[in-house]
């Protein structure tokens, strides 16, 4: 998938557990953890807004996208 998912990247930089983002943006453990792995297949505005809030960053810190020609040159 040409979305990756950069969550983690976010947590560790924020210094915040699952559990904490957990409880601060009223999500279930499984479903962040589903959105953290990549394997979610949507996200809704409002999840991605509150995210954002408690992490203190921008949509871009979280998602990125990588075209094909850029996966394949990467590995």
């Amino acid at each position: 998938m040409p979305i990756i998912v950069n969550l983690d990247v976010m947590m560790a930089k924020r210094k915040i557990s699952l559990n904490e983002l957990s409880e601060r943006v009223d999500l279930t453990l499984s479903n962040l953890s589903i959105l953290k792995t990549g394997k979610a297949k949507a996200i809704r505005f409002s999840t991605l807004e509150a995210i954002c809030k408690a992490l203190d960053c921008q949509p871009g810190d979280i998602l990125e996208y990588l075209n094909d020609k850029k996966r394949t040159t990467n590995r």
